[in-house]
């Protein structure tokens, strides 16, 4: 009887959104406060045009390829989140963060992207603008130009001289984190619960391997929170590839390719893919706000474009500290570069989870 009546209230709800999702004016105002050096008007005089030639160049790379998005949003996250946002996740070579596990995945496409666009900027405008300025950017061009909100980013970051540590890289989230454990990564790098509920959205876009939900699924476990159609779905998926780095699954199931707010719905049907994600729903300290976002999509819309601002900022080098990078890909005193895509996965580039792959 219980579970009939849970039935029927997941139905209601479902139906709710249904009738009820908001659809956002695709403009957030954002209001944060913005930290020393930074400014939303950084490059007016010194390269008025950054914004526009980011903006194209993500448009047409996401007009041949649109998984490009994900793989921009991941490469943002793994930037910021280990040391802050210092494009030091782009520098390349044998003692790189790119070597590390998490990171293993980053799309190669993504990473170029980043460094083309450098270049298109340089030569308009002169080494003037950052390969952190313009990852910011790029990421959110591509929420945008996948449907998600337009914001204004402070920008001004400048570039690091060395890349996270190993310990650093490691505080990533990771998709087998309960609730609880991803509340307190967020904490520690002063990222509340809203912030860890609309930044795990970005999951609207993007693909997962079966290595990194093969943890909810026989035989290694058979999750009651996971719905048993989808469960059985992804088993058989996942069961042609015992290496679990191969097949791929969407994170979204409803529209894998749009940035809305369908990742909520998802997680209320009980098809969140990875543990991380579909705790969101069950844990009582966040249930309420990925609800909320399921039921409003403009909600979702305004926190994810504070919450992306407020990441955006941390730990960022300013003024005269770190440089502005000649490559993205290698700092400018170094005398030789090592192509980035040497240092990856190029078979495992489709995994583009917000949380670190296992």
């Amino acid at each position: 009887m219980a579970r009939s009546s849970s039935r029927v209230a997941v139905a209601a709800v479902l139906a709710a959104i249904a009738i009820c999702a908001a659809v956002s004016s695709a403009t957030v105002t954002v209001n944060e406060p913005i930290v020393n050096g930074l400014s939303w008007s950084f490059y007016d005089a010194s390269c008025p045009s950054v914004e526009g030639i980011v903006r194209w160049h993500v448009a047409d790379a996401l007009r041949r390829d649109i998984g490009i998005a994900a793989g921009l949003i991941r490469i943002f996250f793994h930037d910021c989140f280990p040391q802050g946002c210092d494009a030091s996740v782009l520098l390349s070579g044998p003692n790189s963060e790119q070597i590390e596990i998490p990171n293993q995945t980053l799309r190669p496409a993504a990473l170029k992207l980043i460094d083309d666009i450098r270049a298109a900027v340089h030569a308009a405008c002169g080494p003037t603008v950052s390969c952190a300025d313009i990852t910011t950017l790029a990421t959110r061009d591509a929420v945008v130009a996948s449907g998600g909100p337009f914001f204004d980013v402070p920008l001004g970051r400048r570039d690091g001289l060395a890349p996270a540590s190993s310990d650093l890289v490691g505080t990533l989230p990771a998709p087998f984190f309960d609730v609880p454990t991803l509340i307190e990564a967020f904490k520690n790098r002063s990222l509340d619960k809203a912030d860890l509920v609309a930044l795990s959205g970005a999951h609207t876009v993007g693909r997962g391997h079966c290595a990194s939900f093969s943890d909810r699924l026989p035989p290694n476990a058979d999750d009651g929170t996971m719905d048993p159609a989808f469960r059985q779905k992804l088993a058989a998926k996942c069961a042609s590839d015992p290496s679990g780095n191969v097949v791929s699954q969407v994170l979204d199931v409803r529209t894998p390719n749009a940035f809305d707010n369908k990742y909520y719905f998802d997680l209320i049907s009980r098809q969140g893919l990875f543990k991380s994600d579909q705790g969101l729903i069950n844990h009582p300290d966040t249930m309420r706000t990925a609800t909320r976002f399921a039921l409003n999509q403009a909600a979702f819309f305004d926190q994810f474009a504070r919450s992306f601002v407020k990441m955006s900022q941390m730990d960022v080098l300013t003024g005269t500290a770190g440089e502005i990078r000649l490559n993205c890909s290698v700092r400018n005193t170094a005398s030789v570069d090592i192509s980035s895509s040497a240092q990856l996965d190029t078979a495992a580039g489709d995994d583009e989870g917000l949380a670190a792959d296992a």
